[in-house]
């Protein structure tokens, strides 16, 4: 496991690279989910709580 974020962008994104990217290495051991702009990789980071995007994510999975 590294502390570094392996970025990840969904398979679903086929949008022309207006993408967001989330490192869901670092959710297990640190407790976060790094979130950043596909098109500005070098930007910018969110940081949200594992918890708090579990919630989202299951929510837009319900919509």
């Amino acid at each position: 496991m590294t502390d570094s974020p392996q970025w990840f962008t969904s398979s679903y994104s086929n949008n022309g690279g207006a993408c967001v990217q989330v490192a869901l290495n670092l959710a297990a051991a640190r407790g976060i989910v790094p979130v950043r702009d596909s098109k500005v990789p070098d930007g910018p980071v969110l940081t949200v709580g594992a918890g708090a995007f579990a919630s989202f994510v299951r929510g837009v999975r319900a919509a």
